[in-house]
């Protein structure tokens, strides 16, 4: 039995390891752009729209998925003494 291809079901859990949830991610990705690539194609325009902006969700997440696990921590010599931005 073959395994079920990566699809961008935004129901199904993350995966617990960041390197699991790219390759999640990657594979929505590669789904998403093929699907657009065929409705472009076949003329389906709306459907194709609806590709684009899932495209674009999915691309968001693989950028916020890259970041190191420390990236939006400031440190505490730079934090100011009133402690607001």
């Amino acid at each position: 039995m073959r395994p079920t291809p990566v699809g961008p079901d935004r129901s199904r859990p993350m995966p617990a390891s960041q390197a699991a949830r790219l390759d999640d991610i990657q594979g929505a990705l590669r789904l998403l752009r093929h699907e657009r690539d065929r409705f472009a194609r076949l003329g389906f325009e709306t459907p194709q729209a609806r590709c684009h902006a899932e495209i674009r969700y999915w691309n968001f997440l693989a950028a916020l998925h890259s970041l190191p696990a420390d990236a939006g921590t400031v440190p505490p010599s730079s934090a100011s003494p009133e402690g607001g931005w």
